[in-house]
């Protein structure tokens, strides 16, 4: 199952992400939420959320 780890505000930011995770070795869905607010949700299977976390934190405070 895919959980919801990060909303991003915009594909760019969406992308960098997911590039960030998948050069980590993670797995990584993007899709977007809502096409007039042009959010984005990160997903990462369940079994990695909590590895995943401590990337994240890294990734977005650079």
């Amino acid at each position: 199952m895919w959980t919801v780890i990060y909303i991003a505000p915009t594909a760019k930011i969406a992308e960098r992400i997911r590039q960030k995770l998948t050069d980590e070795g993670f797995l990584v869905q993007v899709r977007p939420i809502n096409l007039t607010k042009q959010q984005f949700e990160i997903l990462v299977p369940e079994g990695e959320v909590g590895d995943v976390q401590e990337v994240l934190t890294t990734i977005l405070h650079m």
